[in-house]
């Protein structure tokens, strides 16, 4: 097996799957160094700099560039050739020695850069999937897919609401019957709440220093809110890199901002947490006892509570659903929202058409 200096892989990576990274082993095994430019058109939903984060955390003794190619796709039309060539040269000035692909349009890639052409599985058939099979269903291959890529299209269910209306039970029992219909949604995640752990923390460093103190003389101040988003939010990506195509959060960065109002009364400190979830679920308090756990002393404010996250859930334009009732037809309403927007699919728009 022959070994070459200078590497080259290109591609979409619209987005980056099993096969991509195939492509890309197969092509660092066998040359003293490799680039792998990721070439993105305006069109694409999913922005460059993503996917060349993504292929630099798969393959990182790698180079990995990024360049803009809104050129039309035309592998008939040698004008078309030679402009995505100004563009693949431009980010990619060096001589190459072999250029390794998959496509048919290898060949004329590789005599353009006046390199050897090396073909690697072209039938697919060690990794039987393509960009267009992920963005027509990604659930379907999943399997194909690393954890970066799974976390961009988890699709993220917040389930939040005043205090004790049911929020755990209700996202814990979500998470469950995902799992239950198995395959690929056997791995279902949930994410706990960390503003409860962090309150738990709270409580017994003052029951260290005052042993029998009660919840009434915790204290927060307003500096510790964009800590508890933050960690959420950190738990929230991990979780979503690791499960299946549904993630359910108890509670997000987003309720965070409500709580600060409702220990503190004024507006949250920091700029809110970027938003990554696509569905929030409130749970509204009507007809739900109030349990007091030892971290709760708000049933006065439950109703000002759900007011409050309705509001502010509307005026921010999230997607949500509020549910009441007893817990089973609470269910039933969240478990018929879900299967609403993961039926939508991924949202991934198609790139440029091509002509060959």
């Amino acid at each position: 097996m022959s070994r070459h200096g200078h590497g080259l892989v290109l591609g979409k990576f619209y987005p980056p799957h099993a096969g991509h990274h195939h492509l890309v082993r197969t092509a660092a095994e066998r040359c003293e160094r490799l680039t792998v430019l990721v070439c993105a058109a305006s069109v694409e939903s999913v922005p460059l700099a993503d996917r060349v984060a993504w292929m630099r955390e798969a393959h990182p003794g790698v180079r990995v560039v990024g360049a803009v190619d809104d050129h039309p796709v035309d592998l008939l039309d040698p004008a078309v050739w030679d402009a995505h060539m100004a563009v693949f040269t431009g980010a990619v000035p060096e001589p190459v020695d072999a250029v390794f692909s998959s496509e048919a349009y290898g060949d004329e890639l590789a005599r353009r850069f006046g390199a050897a052409h090396v073909p690697v599985d072209p039938d697919r058939t060690a990794y039987p999937v393509s960009g267009t099979a992920v963005r027509k269903d990604p659930v379907g291959n999943w399997a194909f897919l690393s954890a970066p890529v799974r976390a961009a299209l988890t699709r993220r269910v917040v389930v939040l609401g005043a205090e004790s209306t049911g929020t755990t039970t209700l996202a814990r029992a979500l998470a469950d019957h995902y799992r239950a219909r198995g395959g690929v949604w056997a791995d279902t995640g949930y994410v706990a709440e960390y503003g409860r752990e962090y309150s738990e923390r709270k409580l017994a460093e003052v029951r260290a220093a005052r042993p029998g103190a009660d919840w009434s003389e915790v204290a927060f101040a307003s500096a510790e809110f964009p800590v508890i988003a933050r960690e959420q939010a950190a738990r929230e990506q991990a979780a979503a890199r690791t499960g299946s195509p549904v993630l359910f959060c108890d509670t997000d960065a987003f309720a965070t901002t409500i709580w600060h109002e409702r220990y503190l009364g004024g507006a949250y400190p920091a700029e809110p947490e970027p938003r990554t979830q696509h569905l929030w679920i409130l749970t509204d308090h009507t007809g739900v006892p109030f349990e007091d756990d030892g971290l709760r002393d708000g049933e006065h404010l439950r109703p000002w509570m759900t007011r409050r996250f309705r509001a502010e859930l509307a005026r921010t334009g999230r997607r949500t659903v509020e549910v009441t009732g007893p817990h089973e037809h609470r269910l039933a309403t969240a478990v018929a929202a879900v299967d609403a927007l993961l039926a939508e699919g991924s949202g991934l728009t198609d790139p440029l058409p091509e002509r060959r």
